[in-house]
């Protein structure tokens, strides 16, 4: 089938295309996110609206939280914010499966005790939990095979203090699916309804690790957001994946090549808001995501935090921009050039709003252009409204 490039003027936002979306989102446009955490929750909720087709590559290096309890029991990737993305793209109507979904965002309670947590646990693998009973049939025998697995699996020392079951039975289909996530994230995303496409970046056990400009070295993600420690006082120079929390030494990963087809396949690239390096550079670091972007032939937009990133310390805007493009070419600097990568930069028309001004010279040569737009509203200042910037993203496709 033969392909042609095409140049087109595109309104932003442009109303009719944003209601031809809404009309028929099961045939809405391909737009991937790279991110992780929490931040891109408003915009995953708002987006379903009009796309059932967005994609979304998850960092899987999180080392807080029930996450952090799962990957020291078991050696695993991260799947609490592969969690929430499902989550917020599931359909919580009484038109999707709501029982699902209360299910998959209950947390076991954090100040009863360990054995009364147990029992809990066995009433659920025994299906006589409510929230279990309140699943219909057949999706109940899968959960509750899901909680048989996990209470065989987890050792006597396991502390499920604040585990989500949402996390418990993506651990226990990683666990009996050969260590793998796919399967068992295809299978959650049929029971709960899932309008979008989530997957980790890679497969992978990796620990995220930073150098900081005053010579320091910091691993592991929770000590880098500042969200379960004090936040970094000082600069970030670089960061790689490491090979544990107690070892600095780096790993070398790759994407497969089914994450290189759904890069392929996105009709809309997007480097969104949230933790710059935990979050979105994070999943630019294994080898062949920078190949894949500049492969596909469509836009490719950065939206920079507004408000305070701490991962962010001593950046100036510019810089950002910088890192980011240095992060993108690294597969082959020599041949990917940054129209390969960047076209695009959504801003806040309030500049005051990022720390130091845009090097304007620098984007000109580079070919960025810049999108120029009132971002923030009064109910989500200091934040990026998502219905305001989804409604760019898709008349942007």
């Amino acid at each position: 089938m033969p392909t042609i490039e095409i140049t087109r003027r595109v309104s932003v936002p442009d109303p009719q295309k944003i209601e031809r979306y809404r009309t028929a989102p099961q045939n809405g446009p391909r737009i991937l996110f790279f991110s992780g955490g929490t931040a891109l929750q408003n915009v995953s909720r708002d987006i379903i609206k009009y796309t059932h087709n967005s994609i979304h590559l998850i960092t899987p290096f999180d080392s807080g939280g029930s996450s952090a309890v799962l990957r020291d029991e078991f050696s695993m990737p991260a799947v609490g914010d592969i969690r929430n993305r499902l989550m917020s793209l599931a359909d919580d109507s009484v038109l999707g499966n709501p029982e699902i979904y209360d299910f998959f965002t209950h947390r076991l309670d954090k100040t009863a005790t360990q054995q009364e947590l147990r029992n809990e646990l066995k009433e659920l693998s025994e299906g006589h939990h409510p929230l279990i009973l309140a699943v219909p049939y057949p999706m109940r025998k899968l959960i509750q095979s899901s909680m048989i697995s996990i209470k065989n699996h987890i050792s006597d020392s396991f502390d499920l203090r604040g585990a989500s079951l949402g996390n418990l039975v993506l651990t226990a289909g990683y666990l009996d699916n050969g260590r793998q996530l796919a399967p068992v994230i295809y299978l959650f995303s049929k029971l709960a309804e899932v309008r979008g496409i989530v997957r980790p970046i890679a497969n992978a056990t990796a620990q995220l690790a930073v150098s900081l400009a005053d010579n320091r070295t910091v691993i592991g993600q929770h000590l880098i957001t500042g969200k379960e420690t004090a936040p970094l006082s000082t600069k970030i120079k670089n960061i790689w994946l490491a090979e544990s929390q107690e070892s600095p030494k780096h790993v070398s990963l790759s994407i497969s090549s089914r994450t290189s087809a759904l890069i392929n396949e996105a009709e809309l690239i997007c480097y969104p808001m949230g933790s710059f390096y935990s979050s979105v550079i994070a999943n630019l670091l294994p080898q062949g995501v920078g190949t894949s972007i500049a492969q596909t032939k469509c836009p490719k937009v950065f939206i920079p935090n507004t408000g305070t990133d701490v991962e962010l310390v001593g950046h100036t805007l510019s810089e950002q921009i910088e890192t980011l493009l240095f992060h993108l070419k690294k597969d082959n600097a020599s041949t990917i050039t940054t129209n390969d990568v960047l076209n695009l930069i959504v801003l806040d028309s309030d500049s005051t709003r990022y720390n130091g001004s845009i090097n304007n010279d620098m984007l000109s040569r580079e070919g960025i252009s810049v999108v120029s737009y009132d971002l923030i509203t009064n109910q989500s200042s200091p934040y990026i409204d998502a219905a305001v910037l989804n409604r760019i993203l898709l008349s942007l496709c």
